[in-house]
């Protein structure tokens, strides 16, 4: 806990202009001017602060007092760069009073916990907006806040079974198994959030009221399917998996190579799927000339898992080599970082001791990104304590 006296003396030890530097050190300035308060937790919420941080707002994250990394999770997560870090305990007055503080001066808040935990540590929406009217209060939960699972449990693969969004994450006769993650947590719910929050930012510059953000995955996820189902309208999507436009042809799916790995294929165009043919030496094959019939489906889909089956990865990536084929190899993160793209794109970059990738979108005029710091917790406590006592004068 922080006393007054502490706070006083943090101001004069505080150099002001080094803790600005250290925010716009390593990220974008799109959000130059934007405070977001992060309350600790799993996930999509430290997400979706990564995210607003490599924009270029000050991210300042509240880390549990005392406390210590979840299970699995490194002292020092990536998801922490360029934010800054106090460690408080909300269940004590004193530092409840400190977040109050912090949060009259921000734009947003971030908190991921079940519906009720912020208003039993008296931290809630009509709290915080009695103190700043204009806040963006965003929520990130699995379920929601309201309805008949938002008390339960769940995880990424909960939220977007229910959903709708895991069906057709496997070929027919397998189990569905979507990649860890990055459907539930990160699409349907750190990208929904971030979106949400910006909204109700510029909503609430328009009118100086602030809103809550309601960002459950389970939503996300669904509203994800929305370009599916518009292929359903034309009968380009099925319930029937395997026999969907996008998941059942011989033309959209991947083939294990001779060496194990594998290459991903998806001519949907009959210009594209030509050229495919063609490098494959398929072009005059009649039974590979009916593309969209899905009868044929299941029978070329095993000439192509013998024939590529012959050859290595390696070998494929010189036959489609330059070709308008839509082939490319499925690769690991680390090979994703040796590959050529990566060296144009740097999308993937080495730092903290390991891989991380590089903010997405990118902004014209922008300087060449580095990894800014992950902070220690509570690293800025007295930085950020400092500018709260020069504010309130």
């Amino acid at each position: 806990m922080w006393s007054l006296c502490e706070i006083a003396r943090c101001m004069q030890a505080a150099d002001l202009a080094g803790s600005l530097q250290l925010r716009q050190a390593g990220r974008d300035t799109m959000l130059n001017g934007i405070r977001i308060i992060e309350i600790e937790g799993l996930g999509p919420g430290p997400f979706a602060g990564m995210m607003l941080a490599d924009l270029g707002a000050d991210v300042i994250v509240v880390h549990r007092a005392q406390g210590a990394p979840a299970p699995g999770m490194p002292d020092r997560p990536i998801l922490d760069r360029g934010k800054r870090s106090i460690a408080l305990d909300l269940k004590s007055p004193q530092d409840r009073d400190t977040a109050l503080a912090l949060i009259a001066t921000s734009d947003a808040l971030i908190e991921g916990f079940r519906p009720g935990v912020m208003e039993r540590l008296g931290l809630g929406p009509e709290t915080c907006h009695a103190r700043n009217p204009a806040l963006v209060y965003g929520r990130m939960t699995g379920w929601g806040q309201e309805g008949p699972l938002s008390d339960r449990a769940g995880h990424d693969m909960n939220y977007i079974g229910l959903a709708g969004a895991l069906w057709h994450a496997s070929p027919a006769g397998q189990p569905p198994v979507a990649p860890p993650t990055l459907v539930g947590d990160i699409g349907g719910g750190a990208l929904y959030l971030v979106v949400g929050i910006l909204a109700g930012i510029l909503s609430a510059r328009a009118t100086g009221r602030g809103t809550v953000v309601d960002a459950a995955i389970y939503d996300g996820a669904a509203n994800m399917m929305n370009l599916l189902m518009t292929l359903a309208q034309s009968g380009g999507f099925r319930s029937e998996r395997g026999h969907s436009l996008l998941d059942g042809p011989h033309w959209s799916r991947t083939y294990e190579t001779a060496d194990g790995r594998f290459m991903s294929v998806q001519c949907l165009e009959p210009k594209f799927y030509a050229i495919f043919l063609d490098r494959l030496g398929l072009a005059d094959d009649v039974e590979f000339a009916a593309q969209f019939d899905p009868a044929m489906w299941p029978r070329l889909s095993q000439r192509l898992e013998t024939l590529f089956a012959g050859r290595s990865q390696a070998e494929w990536q010189a036959v489609f080599d330059g070709a308008d084929a839509c082939v490319a190899p499925v690769l690991t993160p680390e090979q994703a970082s040796r590959h050529p793209m990566n060296a144009a794109r740097r999308a993937w970059v080495e730092a903290e001791g390991g891989l991380q990738a590089a903010p997405a979108p990118r902004f014209s005029g922008r300087a060449d990104w580095s990894p800014p710091p992950v902070p220690a917790r509570g690293e800025h406590g007295r930085a950020i304590l400092a500018e709260l006592s020069k504010s309130a004068k």
